[in-house]
């Protein structure tokens, strides 16, 4: 078995009773499902349930896999109206179980892969997509320096920043040449809007299945995969969402399937022109400029990530069977966002 997806629990076992309080064993580890970048397990002891979150091993991307962020950002966002596990221990210390990993607390709830929600009804949708965009707007207005993360990222230009970051990551990663990426790199490069000043902390993955809900009402509990969090503009994480929500229902792969080709209206599903207007009153915007290019970097930053899990599936260190097929999206990705700067949004 792959050691991405197994751990030494007699040794974890060890480490965690002496450097987290109440910890008891004995130990068994179990890999979650799904993900394809940090490996996450639910551990067991005779002292309760526990979650942690590893690098994988092996050689990384430069900044790729900061678990150590994840761990930062959560434990500032315990007091807030963000809904965040408990933070337990942040190890550093690659030489314990092969990588750097954190521990939090497990929360008992439940997660939910299909936008389409099919297993609910209309009422219940409409109010857990409610609930998203609540818990968005409200991370978007947490007082940064009041939670202590006013050095988590460089404010301003985060754009311009982003778009010369997952450039570098994806040339880093690149497997063949692909057409549309060029064409899209070269598009957004040339339609760079101005900077407008917003700057919040910003998930950079949010979406309905980086969420654990309540079991008997549609309440987020918290909010997970902090690893692409960082300090930039708000509306990053507003155009990802609803990039995701575009991809075809029937997509391969959790993070791929959207709500494209369903009638949102009759599940009972606001449209993007709703949603956007929901999260906009709430944060006391009177409209969004410069929309196609949000999505259009939404749809590119995707793909950058995709190309990087295929590269680590060659490579051999990628944390999912799924990786294999990451690949293959890339350009269908590039397509869709060249669609939107052509045709409009």
């Amino acid at each position: 078995m792959s050691q991405v997806n197994t751990l030494d629990v007699e040794t974890l076992g060890a480490y965690l009773a002496e450097h987290v309080p109440g910890f008891r064993g004995p130990l068994t580890a179990t890999k979650f499902d799904g993900g394809q970048s940090n490996p996450t397990f639910k551990l067991e002891a005779a002292s309760g349930q526990y979650v942690l979150r590893r690098q994988p091993p092996g050689k990384l991307l430069p900044s790729a896999h900061a678990v150590d962020r994840e761990f930062r950002v959560m434990q500032a966002l315990k007091n807030t109206d963000v809904p965040v596990p408990t933070m337990i221990h942040l190890c550093e210390d690659r030489e314990v179980i092969g990588s750097m990993f954190y521990v939090m607390e497990f929360c008992p709830g439940r997660i939910y892969w299909a936008p389409s929600l099919e297993d609910f009804d209309n009422a219940s949708r409409s109010a857990m997509y409610d609930e998203m965009n609540r818990v968005m707007a409200a991370l978007h207005s947490v007082d940064v320096e009041a939670v202590g993360l006013a050095d988590y990222g460089r404010p301003g230009s985060y754009f311009e920043r982003q778009l010369g970051r997952w450039s570098k990551q994806y040339r880093a990663s690149e497997l063949r040449r692909i057409e549309a990426m060029e064409d899209l790199m070269a598009w957004l490069e040339q339609n760079l809007p101005a900077d407008d000043g917003q700057v919040s902390l910003v998930h950079g993955d949010f979406r309905l299945d980086n969420m654990m809900w309540a079991a008997d009402q549609p309440k987020v509990i918290a909010v997970l995969d902090w690893e692409l969090s960082t300090l930039g503009h708000p509306l990053a994480d507003l155009a990802y969402q609803c990039m995701q929500l575009r991809m075809p229902a029937g997509s391969a792969g959790g993070s791929l399937r959207g709500l494209g080709g369903l009638d949102r209206a009759a599940l009972g599903i606001p449209s993007e022109k709703e949603y956007v207007a929901a999260y906009c009153r709430r944060r006391g915007l009177s409209g969004i400029d410069h929309w196609e290019f949000y999505l259009a970097f939404s749809f590119f930053r995707l793909a950058a990530i995709a190309q990087g899990v295929a590269k680590r599936a060659q490579d051999g260190n990628a944390s999912s069977a799924q990786a294999q097929q990451a690949g293959s999206v890339v350009e269908p990705l590039a397509q869709a966002a060249m669609d939107i700067v052509t045709h409009g949004a």
